[in-house]
């Protein structure tokens, strides 16, 4: 099942996403410059791989739902999130605040 949730944070919109897999939930919150993620996220990739992309996201572990994801502290962000002030162990919803 995938569910998208519009959730307000600091007054502005941003899109939730759960989608529930067997065994496991992926788990982002987005607008249109960047996201923030669960563990899922290969943040190694993007920087990397995809670095052409300039790809602002962070990736947060052990989260469950996606309050958690807001509130848990990032393990690690993209190297084009660190140009916009996101860093690790910035909290997802003031790492999103970033992203406007």
């Amino acid at each position: 099942m995938v569910t998208l949730t519009p959730i307000l944070i600091g007054g502005y919109t941003f899109t939730a996403v759960t989608v529930q897999l067997p065994k496991t939930t992926l788990l982002t919150v987005s607008n249109d410059k960047g996201y923030i993620m669960c563990g899922a996220l290969d943040v190694g990739l993007l920087n990397n791989v995809l670095a052409d992309r300039k790809i602002v996201a962070g990736r947060a572990v052990g989260v469950k739902t996606i309050e958690q994801l807001l509130k848990a502290p990032l393990e690690c962000v993209t190297l084009e999130a660190e140009t916009l002030g996101i860093h690790a162990g910035m909290r997802g919803e003031e790492a999103l605040l970033k992203m406007l």
